[in-house]
């Protein structure tokens, strides 16, 4: 092809098609599925953490606050809303439904409520993958969505199986009404995998099983059913609504006779993607797994103990340098003269190529190359509204031994800042969501406008951003010890002052503190840092 025609066509793709804030139609794009939770049990991590994640992947709310804990009177009733993902701020009603109401519990605790509700004060976490499962099971009819039991699992609950078992008893009293979801349960001794689904038209119930990470294990879902065999037998790791075989055999998905596996029966599809894959190759490469394989184990054992900041770094994956990378063959050719005067023609990703180009605009250069691969979707993805990944941890108290690091936008290029179990407040900027509109009073966009700016020439920008995240992300894990020793001694000095009969909160006022200046000292930056990119766009149009 002409080398003038192929930039005209790479230029007008720039103009015209952009780079996508959101994902294409799901039909159109075969890498856009939402959302990866991975999971860590207690002895696969290097300080003894469990560790639970969640990417958003999709046009959801962005805002997020702490909810106090609170004592309820009598006959109080929780009201259970639908829409609650896409209000903009945490005052607003507009889009809210209410679908019915249930009983109150006398008390609460405090959680971090983002679009899918994720963490408590008492070291509780919850991530969240959808995989959709058989159509013919949804019954909207059911009164809980996944986030809504997230909500109330939080509100109430202090250990995994305590949430796992409640949100089966509420599934069975009042119904689910949403598609299938795998919900990721975690507290600072193990980590478990429930995936829920609804149980047909004929009754407002639902179908779930559970299944539990070993600690030395590390799991994905990465929206597909993975949880396989049921050996109930052994409910330290295995638990299952009283239906789960019953619906299948009535819905036509199991003969009774052949060996059950919850996948094979509720969802039928490959029961893993590239996500899993890649992840489990990444920390345990020894078992040599065989992505053409049609099945892997649901979870395995690493190889080596594995570090926070190897957990980060999978979250921003998009396959660089593997037979997988996004921008494998996006390829330009440039002329150099040498110093004897004859040219070499180099083959180069091009300046205008990066690993989130929309859908479209990847068909479109792909279509300028010979040999095109199919491509499969990444870690880190363009439309990530936030991501979060919790570390629990039963050798601290709940304040200081529990966390979030939590990011907005493009997990690749926005900064991860520690939000903890006892954080009292979150900056300002976190109060409000950004997807219907542009707006500098929310944190979103802070990152996604200098993201996205980035994208637009990401040959020259990657060398801008990368460092930045780095550095914000480096200076948080090297001092997060001191902080940590200090908010201990802080939380000591708040016991005894409680014997004294003073009311102090030393520990979370600081560790507040600590966590929201390093969130506005990141956006911030991130703020100067789209500035810096504009300028540095001036020569490209």
């Amino acid at each position: 092809m002409n080398p003038g025609k192929t930039l005209l066509i790479i230029l007008l793709a720039n103009l015209f098609i952009g780079t996508s804030v959101f994902a294409q139609d799901a039909e159109e794009d075969l890498y856009n599925q939402s959302c990866t939770s991975i999971m860590l049990g207690k002895e696969a991590t290097d300080d003894g953490s469990v560790i639970t994640a969640h990417t958003c992947d999709a046009y959801y709310r962005t805002w997020l606050e702490f909810v106090p804990a609170q004592k309820f009177e009598r006959d109080t009733t929780h009201k259970v809303y639908w829409g609650t993902m896409h209000t903009h701020t945490r005052w607003s009603r507009n889009g809210l439904e209410l679908k019915g109401e249930i009983p109150e519990a006398k008390e609460t605790y405090a959680y971090l409520n983002t679009a899918y509700p994720c963490l408590n004060e008492k070291q509780l976490a919850i991530g969240e993958t959808t995989f959709g499962g058989k159509k013919e099971l949804k019954n909207e009819k059911g009164l809980f969505q996944i986030e809504e039991l997230q909500r109330i699992a939080l509100q109430r609950c202090t250990t995994a199986r305590q949430a796992i078992k409640l949100i089966g008893e509420l599934i069975q009293e009042y119904g689910y009404g949403d598609a299938g979801e795998c919900i990721t349960i975690a507290d600072p001794k193990e980590v478990w995998q429930m995936e829920i689904l609804g149980e047909g038209p004929d009754n407002i119930g639902g179908v779930w099983a559970a299944q539990r990470i070993p600690d030395d294990h590390v799991g994905v879902s990465a929206n597909i059913s993975r949880i396989g065999e049921l050996h109930l037998d052994n409910p330290d790791y295995y638990m299952a609504s009283e239906n789960v075989y019953k619906v299948a055999k009535k819905m036509g998905y199991w003969d009774g006779k052949e060996p059950f596996k919850f996948w094979v029966a509720y969802s039928g599809e490959k029961p893993f993607t590239i996500r899993e894959y890649f992840v489990f190759n990444t920390l345990a490469p020894s078992l040599n797994l065989d992505f053409e394989s049609e099945e892997l184990p649901f979870s395995v054992k690493v190889d080596e103990k594995v570090n926070i900041k190897q957990v980060v770094a999978l979250y921003k994956a998009t396959y660089d340098g593997t037979e997988y990378d996004m921008t494998k063959n996006l390829k330009v050719t440039k002329k150099r003269k040498n110093d004897d005067g004859t040219e070499t023609v180099d083959t180069v990703i091009s300046s205008a190529a990066h690993p989130w180009l929309s859908y479209y605009r990847r068909k479109l250069l792909n279509a300028l190359q010979e040999d095109v691969i199919d491509f499969h979707r990444p870690i880190a993805v363009q439309y990530c509204a936030y991501s979060w990944i919790a570390q629990l941890r039963d050798d601290m108290p709940d304040e200081i031994g529990g966390k979030v690091w939590f990011s907005m936008d493009v997990p690749q290029l926005s900064p991860r800042v520690p939000i903890y179990c006892g954080n009292l407040s979150l900056p300002e900027s976190y109060y409000i969501c950004g997807q219907d509109h542009f707006s500098r009073e929310s944190a979103l966009w802070a990152f996604r406008r200098a993201n996205r700016l980035a994208m637009v020439n990401w040959g020259s920008a990657k060398g801008i951003v990368l460092p930045e995240v780095e550095k914000y992300e480096n200076k948080v894990f090297d001092e997060i010890n001191y902080v940590e020793t200090r908010a201990l001694e802080l939380y000591e000095q708040d016991q005894e002052n409680a014997e004294n009969g003073e009311d102090t909160q030393l520990c979370k006022e600081y560790l507040t503190d600590y966590s929201n200046d390093n969130a506005r000292s990141a956006i911030n930056r991130w703020w100067e840092l789209g500035d810096e990119l504009w300028v540095h766009m001036r020569w490209k149009f």
